[in-house]
């Protein structure tokens, strides 16, 4: 049993999507981290350095893809696993141009939503 708690960082501007998230990860024993924006994304993440990163495609103020950009472009902070979620129809298309390891097409139930979590966590 690993006793580290696994910390996840969610940006998105919904507060819906923030709490129903927060609860199912607090539940599995995650830290959860939340953010309505993406201003400041380095002191941010670097302050808390998450094992995972759920990241809004329409994140204010700059947008998913720039934060990730922004991340990915960190010395320190680039190999934390970025998992990019948006209602976008291209939205496999907006993860690899951002540079997130992986993606979730909202809506997405549950178990999609672990299933791509566990899949980029680095064992």
């Amino acid at each position: 049993m690993n006793d580290k708690v696994k910390k996840i960082i969610i940006f998105d501007d919904d507060e819906d999507i923030l709490s129903i998230c927060s609860y199912i990860l607090e539940e599995q024993g995650w830290e959860v981290h939340t953010f309505t924006d993406c201003n400041d994304i380095i002191e941010k993440v670097a302050g808390i350095f998450p094992d995972v990163i759920l990241m809004d495609n329409w994140i204010p103020d700059v947008g998913g893809i720039n934060a990730t950009q922004t991340l990915k472009k960190d010395e320190t902070l680039k190999q934390i696993p970025v998992v990019y979620f948006s209602a976008n129809s291209d939205i496999q298309l907006l993860a690899d141009h951002a540079g997130a390891e992986s993606y979730l097409a909202k809506p997405f139930d549950l178990e999609d939503l672990e299933r791509v979590i566990n899949s980029v966590l680095v064992h």
